[in-house]
């Protein structure tokens, strides 16, 4: 075998070496790259579906739940809440919901899939404070006219237990109803749009 044949089989050797060293290098460079690219665990929940367990949740309660960062409410509405709803239409100043503040689902008169559930986004639409729920009839601090709802304490906004915003109030529109469903009687999956199953 002369020297010039040793040294072009050692040269093709050496390159594909060299160049399967290369391809398995990249390949483990790209994969950290390619793998910042996807949403970090963190991220992935923060933005997930919350399920809430209604099954203990009585009448006139609420439950705290937090979503996407934001708090959410479930109320459970006794039927003495839901008889004063439309009571209360005069007083308010979008009460029909026309700005779409709800899923459409929830565009209704109670603003809800089940109507004694009320599901809703506990951040005032003013400037982001979170209300404070108000089950009670006619406090002395709101007047007798009141049945029930959420005030800000921050600027003295005020919304139905339908989170129907009042007129003359600093909120400009109602309180928004999050995308939910219900995953059974005592389940509810909040972030997860499913129509009104």
């Amino acid at each position: 075998m002369s020297a010039q044949g040793v040294n072009k089989t050692r040269r093709r050797v050496l390159v594909a070496a060299t160049s399967v060293v290369g391809a398995v290098g990249a390949g483990f460079a790209f994969v950290p790259f390619i793998e910042s690219m996807n949403p970090s665990a963190k991220a992935r929940a923060a933005g997930a579906p919350v399920e809430a367990d209604i099954s203990q949740l009585e009448p006139g309660a609420m439950l705290r739940l937090k979503w996407r960062g934001k708090p959410v409410w479930v109320v459970h509405r006794t039927e003495e809440m839901l008889e004063a709803l439309p009571t209360l239409d005069s007083q308010l100043a979008d009460p029909s919901s026309d700005v779409e503040q709800q899923p459409s689902y929830c565009q209704n008169a109670t603003r809800s899939i089940k109507d004694q559930f009320f599901v809703v986004v506990g951040i005032c639409t003013h400037l982001g404070c979170s209300p404070t729920f108000r089950p009670e009839f006619a406090p002395e601090d709101l007047g007798s006219r009141w049945r029930g709802g959420f005030f800000c304490p921050c600027h003295g906004s005020l919304f139905d237990l339908a989170g129907r915003v009042y007129k003359g109030v600093p909120a400009p529109t109602n309180l928004v109803i999050p995308v939910h469903t219900y995953i059974n009687d005592t389940t509810i999956l909040v972030g997860e749009d499913r129509g009104a199953a």
